[in-house]
């Protein structure tokens, strides 16, 4: 079943898979193989774009240095353009629901909620937001867009955000931002399939991403091993996060909705395996083994089906890091609705994390890693 699609172009499949082997200190080296991995084959990344956006967020908190601004305050969202939608100042009620830094983060990680990640878009602004991908390290990354019908202008207007003592005083005010800069990609025109569907009609032109959202797939790679791993990457690419930060991170990476203690999600619709693609397949019939734990990040739009994830394995004592995208759109046309991702591409997924994490299973080592650091308890909020 990998042969068939992997050695079908017409599925684009990319592959990132890096060995991890510890010194006598535990001290991590990483070993990137790679499998068809094309920097000039655009795929759009999707959610993908979720984890820069949570990590650059909490970084933006720590920059502040406002007396009481952090991931737990309450944070309401204005409006001052077009496409633009509201979130007022609401007392906290149920702490879940609450509209804070940290709870959008959560609805992200756990479910890969767009609304959150539209609201840290805006909070983050498009051009501080890629300002600040290029300072770490990502030249050809663009994050442009919301997770809504806006247009290219609107996206560059971003809305008036401020943070709030649960009493309503305010702490902190953000006017609306501005982006002068048009982004494009940098593979310059891209247009993909045959035909695309607006509305109820179909268009018989290929769909344009020139200025969608673009996020290769070595950058997303190394953004998830610099959260999880910040003293394997240079000082200049690491992250402005405390240590709670980083462990927040690691937290909702790899928890399931439900073992969470996040209460807003029925586990009937938000099973162990919403958000696990590789290895499990998004199975909702699947509960995630307590000795192997997947911290991960997905995408899944127009027909790309991407898992980009760390995988730790207390019982065969094994780690490593697997990245994979695939396309699955046979009949051509973006945006029908009609892509093969359960029928191929899900299984392909699972099907691959699970050779590979039988192999590092086995994989000879000089030295067992020490994985007490993600297995360890995590009462974090």
């Amino acid at each position: 079943m990998l042969k068939r699609v992997a050695n079908n172009p017409q599925y684009e499949l990319q592959i990132i898979y890096t060995q991890i082997d510890r010194d006598a200190q535990n001290h991590p080296t990483f070993t990137p193989h790679t499998y068809q991995l094309n920097p000039k084959q655009y795929f759009n990344p999707a959610s993908l774009v979720k984890l820069p956006i949570v990590a650059l967020s909490l970084e933006k908190l720590n920059d502040l240095n406002k007396p009481g601004v952090n991931r737990r305050t309450i944070m309401a969202t204005g409006t001052a353009y077009r496409c633009q939608t509201p979130v007022p100042f609401a007392a906290p009620a149920d702490s879940d629901r609450t509209a804070t830094v940290g709870n959008y983060i959560k609805r992200m990680l756990l479910v890969s909620d767009n609304v959150a990640y539209n609201r840290l878009y805006e909070f983050l602004g498009q051009q501080g937001l890629n300002q600040r991908l290029q300072e770490l390290g990502y030249p050809n990354a663009r994050i442009t867009r919301r997770f809504a019908p806006c247009d290219t202008a609107a996206n560059r207007h971003t809305n008036p955000i401020s943070f709030h003592t649960p009493q309503g005083d305010t702490l902190y005010k953000q006017p609306t931002q501005y982006n002068p800069i048009t982004y494009r990609s940098p593979l310059g025109r891209v247009l993909k399939g045959r035909a695309h569907q607006a509305g109820r009609r179909v268009i018989p032109e290929p769909y344009d991403f020139t200025t969608a959202n673009h996020l290769p797939l070595p950058d997303i790679t190394a953004l998830l091993q610099s959260i999880l791993f910040p003293e394997s990457v240079p000082a200049a690419q690491r992250l402005r996060l405390t240590p709670s930060d980083y462990a927040f991170l690691r937290r909702y990476l790899h928890a399931t909705p439900h073992e969470s203690g996040f209460h807003t999600y029925a586990p009937a619709r938000y099973f162990d395996a919403y958000k696990k693609y590789l290895y499990y397949g998004r199975n909702p019939e699947i509960s995630q083994q307590s000795t192997l734990r997947i911290y991960n990040i997905v995408g899944m739009s127009h027909g790309y089906l991407a898992d980009v994830a760390y995988f730790a394995d207390s019982h065969h004592q094994s780690e490593f890091m697997l990245s994979a995208v695939l396309y699955v759109n046979q009949d051509g046309i973006i945006n029908d609705g009609a892509y093969e991702y359960d029928s191929i591409g899900q299984p392909f997924l699972a099907q691959l994390g699970r050779q590979i994490q039988q192999y590092e299973s086995q994989r000879s080592r000089w030295r067992r890693p020490t994985l007490t650091e993600f297995f360890a308890p995590e009462p974090i909020r």
